[in-house]
């Protein structure tokens, strides 16, 4: 059986944010503006697409 995917994509810089989103988003495998990664879509993962949901896309 395949684990459940999740495309996340950064859309918005991280200039000014906070220091603990910045590190969120590194922690979901983001670097620079419109680079996408595919993750397991986990309790875990979710609660940090939802902590920085106003920079990232999510898919699937």
């Amino acid at each position: 059986m395949s684990e459940k995917k999740v495309k996340v994509t950064l859309v918005r810089s991280l200039i000014g944010t906070k220091a603990a989103h910045r590190a969120t988003v590194r922690g979901l495998g983001l670097r620079r503006v419109s680079s996408s990664a595919l993750l397991e879509d986990t309790p875990a993962v979710r609660g940090m697409i939802n902590k920085v949901a106003y920079l990232v896309k999510c898919e699937g």
